[in-house]
């Protein structure tokens, strides 16, 4: 598949089969990833791989972060709530948590870090995509908690700036919408 059959044709995948995913495969999307433009070639994203009972760190981190949304729940009722924020970490067999690490270097701007981070889990999912396997990028009020990031260990100047869900795909693409281009270029000239 070239480079933009592969843009074109990458979807998100909310479902995929629970299938174990090859340990050697993953490591090849995470070598994709890492060759992300970087300002000052400061290179700050790291991984997080959770698969099969590593996916429990995720799980707590969810419950965590619940947890502290509702201080007034208390029995089974927070024990529901809980349970059910926990199996959200189970939705794939491969988890991907994408970090932002910002570089100490005095040129580095935190802005610019953030994004070509978020370029490295874009070069993740398209080779994904182009090696057979369905995946999601979500985030959401929990990936920003405090208290998920303490469930990683992550210092304080480090963000998640995503959670990669990976597998192989057990549904349909959705038909691409998109504005085109020309819509939204200016030319100056």
């Amino acid at each position: 598949m070239n480079i933009e059959e592969a843009i074109r044709t990458r979807r998100s995948i909310g479902r995929v089969k629970k299938d174990p995913v090859d340990r050697a495969l993953i490591e090849k999307l995470l070598d994709a990833a890492v060759w992300a433009p970087s300002h000052h070639n400061t290179q700050p994203w790291s991984f997080i791989v959770m698969t099969g009972e590593g996916r429990g760190r995720l799980a707590e981190g969810y419950a965590r972060v619940s947890a502290a949304a509702v201080p007034e729940l208390s029995g089974q009722a927070l024990e529901d709530r809980l349970a059910k924020e926990r199996t959200k970490a189970y939705r794939s067999p491969v988890v991907i948590a994408a970090v932002c690490s910002p570089s100490e270097d005095p040129r580095a701007v935190l802005e610019e870090e953030l994004a070509a981070t978020q370029a490295a889990v874009q070069n993740l999912l398209l080779a994904a995509h182009a090696n057979g396997l369905g995946a999601i990028w979500r985030s959401g009020d929990p990936m920003y908690h405090p208290l998920m990031s303490d469930t990683f260990g992550l210092a304080v100047q480090d963000q998640i700036v995503g959670f990669i869900y990976l597998g192989y795909p057990d549904m349909t693409p959705p038909e691409p919408k998109r504005v085109p281009a020309t819509a939204k270029t200016v030319w100056l000239v």
